[in-house]
Order: structure tokens, then C-alpha cells, then sequence
């Protein structure tokens, strides 16, 4: 099963900016005026889960949630330190988590939107 995970906007490009230039997802593809959205894939080539974010002239009705989170598991401890160093250094800003598990196993950051993301220094566990 393929996972997409799909979010409407109105800061498109400072989305593409954070999660492409931060984080280092791979744009894996894009559309304009496509029934009057625009939008952009962005994950890691192979893998079966993207994120996608659009824009139209519709205004987004959501608001996030302290709970509500992207979690991203880094794969080795030098990618954690560089993922958090490059985050910090752009000044984006920084939030405590609701659930302390992500205060003992990670760094909260807030997105263009105000949404929260996790860069998690444990690797996931079933």
C-alpha cells in the first residue's frame, strides 16, 4: 500500500522551501492549474509515502493541533545532529511537544503552516 499524506496551503513555496531545502525530501513531481490547484509532491524516490501540498483560491480551514505530527526518524545520529543544526540555523522555530515521548526521543519544530514535525533520534520501532 502507497501512503500520501495531503495538505492544502496558501505558503506553497515556503513548504517546498522547508521540507525540500531543510529537510532534504526529494521533489518527486508538481502540477498547476489541475482544476484550479496547484501542488507538489515531495518525499523520497523508492519509497511508497510522499507528502503533498496544495494551493488554490480556496482558503485552508485547519488549524494544527499540539498532537498532530509528521515524524521523520532520522537514520543515524550524525543525520539527526545535521537535520537539527541546519533547522536551527535557519531559525525555524522550535516547539515543546504534548506527549513526552517526542521530548525524550526527538526536536519539535513548527512548519511554514504552524505544524508540528519531529525529527526523531530513535529509529522506528514496530
Amino acid at each position: 500500500m502507497d501512503f500520501r499524506i495531503a495538505r492544502h496551503t496558501t505558503k506553497l513555496v515556503p513548504l517546498i522551501h522547508f521540507y525540500h531545502e531543510l529537510l532534504g525530501l526529494e521533489i518527486l513531481g508538481s502540477f498547476e492549474d489541475h482544476k484550479g490547484y496547484d501542488g507538489v509532491f515531495l518525499g523520497i524516490q523508492g519509497e511508497s509515502w510522499h507528502i503533498e501540498f496544495t494551493v488554490s483560491k480556496q482558503e485552508p480551514k485547519h488549524a494544527s493541533d499540539p498532537d498532530d505530527l509528521l515524524v521523520f526518524y532520522s537514520n543515524t545520529d550524525d543525520e539527526y545532529k545535521q537535520l537539527i543544526e541546519n533547522l536551527r540555523q535557519h531559525k525555524t522555530p522550535e516547539a515543546v511537544p504534548s506527549n513526552p515521548y517526542w521530548v525524550d526521543n526527538g526536536t519539535t519544530f513548527l512548519d511554514p503552516d504552524g505544524f508540528r514535525i519531529v525529527i526523531s533520534n530513535r529509529k522506528h520501532k514496530s
